[in-house]
């Protein structure tokens, strides 16, 4: 049976795909990547706030690593307002220091649980050995830890610390039993001790665990200050990948995709990377009429607005008029306020089916023109154009996306409208900023957090090891980059947000879709009208309601509210 994504992909997109290099960048073989690529790197808010997340939920970390990495197949979603590249690079980097800290524990634990079987210093008061019932402790706190769904670290956020970032949007409230176990623990291990009974190691093996956590802890408080503080990331180089062919290749393959103007998409998660959609999509389709035309039902047809002449209204004509509106509106902005509406990008974007190996998909300026000038107004099933209006609003924290669809054939006038939104990165990735505020901490306060960080450390790190030990030897197993062709399947920033929009947000969200959406259907009109067609249905499907809301849909028949709060229904028949 033949692979349904090459099908699809050769669909009405058949022989439109260009085609770069037919061997995987980083190969000896493969010639070199395309001469420029679209836009830098960019150091936003956003992206640094990302860069911390990796250090204090290993969940997020991991799946960052499991999109970039292990499925290296796949390209990357568009970046919106971040730069993918650095949040890689730190989550490789605090991968490869959390195995490494791991591994010096899994050493401590071995030298443990060898004397305790050897019964060096080993006594003990309770029915199960000290190693045992130490490691039953790190269990329990770890697993309570987990539950929080703050997901769990070597790197572990006290309460107070969270409590500051998140403003009290974050409730952690661990049970009392792991915390009473604990205290059992240290309890029967100083009483024996005290007894007189040989049971040394049940106290040194705690504290000596201590050791590469309380390193592993000030390494990443210094990632913290030096690196991702608020004064010191923007000023700082961009970040660059390790230096071994694999991690190039990717990093190469990152700059060339992220700020493209196309990308590949799955037809089933078609607008990965935009965020989730805000309210509905919306659609206008209208018959072309020009005016004084007669109308069928006089028995003449329309004047045809197919073939050569003045006058043919096309898809192009449509986006070359919407844009002027955004970009007065973009000028208006600027002039009369701080609005961001001033920082408004407008952009052509074309989605393009999965069917090709990643590197054979060319994102050079003549092929990516190419797509542009092709795909505007075409109609087709498979490759899509779109015209992307973007705000990033509350320092990239809310990404409002707009796509615009318009193409014009059969006489017919087709216009889609697709909302997104990006929410903000999750909240208590912002103790980075209380770190960075708290400066370096006195050795005594370090040792007295690191030993009480020790328990929970010590299950993520174990965690940790053994999940960087599949991943790693899945991905070689796999090969990703010769799999089957594929479309990225989510975002980094995506991966990093949270669910929620305070009301302000929500109000500022509510605004700018309005607004842009008033600026689209102005547009419209305008190309119908320079074009020399009626506007009357166009006019009676877009009714700008006395809150600058859209009402879409034919009149006839129909029923609008306006006001805070209204609705409208309609019911056929009177039933």
């Amino acid at each position: 049976m033949a692979d349904t994504r090459r099908e699809h992909g050769s669909g009405d997109a058949a022989g439109r795909w260009e085609r770069g290099p037919t061997t995987p960048p980083g190969d000896p073989a493969a010639p070199p990547g395309p001469a420029s690529v679209p836009r830098s790197g960019i150091r936003t808010e956003a992206t640094r706030l990302l860069c911390a997340g990796v250090y204090f939920d290993s969940d997020f970390r991991r799946r960052v690593i499991e999109e970039l990495v292990q499925h290296e197949e796949r390209p990357i979603a568009p970046s919106l307002g971040i730069d993918a590249l650095p949040v890689l690079v730190h989550a490789l980097r605090a991968r490869r220091r959390e195995a490494e800290t791991a591994l010096v524990l899994l050493a401590i634990w071995g030298l443990f649980i060898g004397l305790g079987l050897a019964g060096v210093g080993s006594e003990t008061v309770l029915p199960v050995p000290w190693w045992l019932a130490y490691a039953l402790v790190c269990f329990l706190l770890g697993s309570v830890r987990a539950g929080t769904g703050l997901g769990v670290a070597v790197f572990t956020l006290d309460r107070t610390m969270v409590k500051r970032a998140t403003r009290g949007r974050l409730r952690m409230l661990l049970p009392l039993m792991p915390l009473l176990v604990a205290l059992a623990y240290w309890a029967s291990a100083l009483f024996a001790l005290l007894s007189g009974a040989h049971a040394w190691v049940s106290v040194v093996f705690p504290f000596l665990l201590v050791l590469p956590v309380w390193a592993y802890r000030a390494h990443v408080s210094a990632v913290m200050r030096d690196e991702l503080g608020p004064e010191t990331f923007f000023s700082r180089p961009r970040e660059t990948m390790p230096p071994t062919p694999q991690y190039r290749r990717i990093g190469d393959a990152i700059d060339r995709e992220q700020y493209a103007v196309l990308t590949i998409y799955d037809p089933f998660r078609p607008f990965i990377g935009a965020g989730r959609p805000y309210q509905e999509p919306w659609s206008l389709v209208m018959e072309l009429k020009k005016k004084g035309a007669a109308s069928p039902k006089d028995g003449a047809g329309a004047e045809p607005t197919a073939g050569p002449g003045a006058g043919r209204l096309t898809g192009r004509e449509v986006i070359d008029l919407i844009k002027p509106q955004l970009e007065d509106l973009r000028t208006a902005a600027a002039s009369t306020s701080r609005d961001r509406l001033r920082a408004l990008e407008i952009e052509e974007f074309v989605y393009l089916p999965s069917g090709l190996a990643r590197w054979e998909v060319a994102y050079d300026a003549a092929a990516t023109g190419r797509h542009l000038e092709q795909a505007v107004g075409e109609g087709g099933e498979a490759r899509r154009h779109f015209l992307r209006i973007r705000v990033g609003a509350w320092d990239e924290q809310v990404v409002v996306s707009v796509l615009v669809r318009v193409h014009t054939q059969g006489g017919m006038l087709v216009l889609e409208v697709v909302p997104h939104v990006l929410s903000p990165v999750r909240p208590e990735f912002r103790a980075v900023d209380v770190i960075e505020a708290r400066g370096e901490d006195d050795l005594l306060r370090e040792a007295v957090r690191g030993l009480l960080a020790t328990p929970t450390a010590n299950f993520a790190a174990g965690t940790s090891l053994v999940r960087t030990a599949v991943a790693v030897f899945r991905t070689w197993l796999a090969n990703p980059r010769r799999a089957l062709p594929d479309a990225p399947a989510t975002s980094v920033r995506e991966l990093g947000s949270t669910t929620d929009l305070s009301v302000f947000q929500e109000m500022d969200v509510r605004r700018y879709v309005r607004t842009v959406q008033d600026r689209i259907a102005s547009g419209v009109r305008e190309a119908l009208r320079v074009n020399g067609y009626e506007t009357g249905d166009f006019e009676q499907q877009v009714v700008n309601v006395s809150g600058g809301g859209i009402f879409i849909g034919a009149m006839s028949g129909g029923a609008v509210a306006t006001g805070e709060g209204a609705s409208a229904a309609h019911t056929e028949g009177g039933k």
